[in-house]
């Protein structure tokens, strides 16, 4: 992998979001670089992980979170704590906006405040680019199109964050496209699957794998690459730029079931279950990555079928519980 000789040592990383799925990632990079780690959000975190402080604040209470802020004294910080789910943005669009537009703005108002020398790395979506032409790869120019109220609030905070950046702030922006991984909640399409094929297996219900719509194309990474992008983001990227990470390469979400059943233990059925549909759907969002491989030398090296191997692994390995059902295709990312 592209090695990390990170300046980081002794100096102090703020994680929004830490306990979360990208974020677990994130910190444990950043301590094993000797960050001293501090996370940020509502809940603190169910497993260990190696932080030197939690501090428990919401993203819609500013003053507390700047309080936060200047408490910690970051020299970097990672914004990842937000609503993730393209599909409940439908359902609570004003909570969405809230918590991921002005929750962004509330952050780097906090960072003026209290850390004004920070170096910010602001997480984004690729879902802000909306649906794109089959074959084609979007690069940070193309314009904004968003298709859910997730993509709009992000497309909001991308903003919040250029603006920043104009204003005299450290700012890198990024807009990550899918992800997937160990520890990932099973709401989202593809830890559900592993997690209703790791149920069947068990045998605690019938061999019948419930699924949403398939009949589109992500650009699907790791989480251990993508965490590994963020942090090297904090070291190379350019002041004010933005990033798309992503592998660069379209699958469809067909492709990825019928890898994932290739790797169960038994005959598995599928239906498909209406209740899991998203009201609009991108049916193809795949991104170019250059900008982040000539700024950094990152790219995406973990092989899909070695992400789904991980995500049916660790599946199987959690307590048994019902399945989730899953939200409809967008980005994966928790906070």
């Amino acid at each position: 992998m592209t090695p990390l000789a990170t300046p980081f040592a002794g100096r102090v990383a703020l994680v929004t979001g830490a306990s979360g799925f990208v974020g677990r990632h994130v910190v444990r990079l950043l301590a094993e670089r000797g960050a001293v780690v501090h996370g940020l959000g509502i809940e603190p975190p169910r497993a260990p992980l190696p932080l030197a402080r939690w501090h428990g604040t919401d993203l819609a209470d500013a003053p507390a979170l700047a309080s936060a802020v200047a408490a910690a004294k970051p020299d970097f910080l990672v914004h990842l704590a937000g609503q993730a789910s393209a599909g409940r943005s439908f359902e609570q669009p004003v909570e969405t906006f809230r918590t991921n537009a002005l929750g962004t703005w509330h952050v780097l108002q906090a960072v003026r405040e209290g850390a004004p020398g920070a170096r910010v790395v602001v997480v984004g979506s690729g879902e802000v680019y909306g649906p794109q032409a089959p074959g084609t790869r979007v690069a940070e120019d193309a314009p904004f199109r968003p298709a859910s109220p997730y993509a709009l609030s992000k497309a909001a905070a991308d903003v919040f964050a250029e603006i920043a950046a104009h204003d005299g702030l450290d700012v890198v922006r990024t807009r990550s496209f899918a992800h997937a991984g160990p520890g990932q909640d099973p709401r989202f399409a593809l830890p559900s699957w592993a997690h209703q094929i790791a149920a069947i297996e068990r045998g605690e219900v019938p061999p019948v794998l419930l699924v949403g719509n398939r009949d589109v194309t992500r650009d699907l990474s790791d989480v251990r690459d993508v965490a590994r992008a963020y942090v090297l983001l904090l070291e190379r990227g350019e002041r004010g730029a933005v990033y798309n990470v992503c592998r660069g390469e379209g699958v469809t979400l067909d492709r990825l079931l019928d890898r994932l059943l290739a790797l169960a233990r038994v005959p598995v059925r599928i239906e498909q279950d209406p209740a899991r549909l998203r009201p609009v759907d991108v049916p193809y969002l795949v991104g170019d990555p250059g900008a982040i491989h000539r700024a950094t030398g990152w790219s995406a090296e973990i092989a899909v079928d070695g992400t789904l191997a991980a995500l049916l692994e660790d599946a199987r390995s959690a307590s048994p519980r019902p399945p989730a059902p899953e939200a409809p295709p967008g980005p994966v990312r928790a906070a």
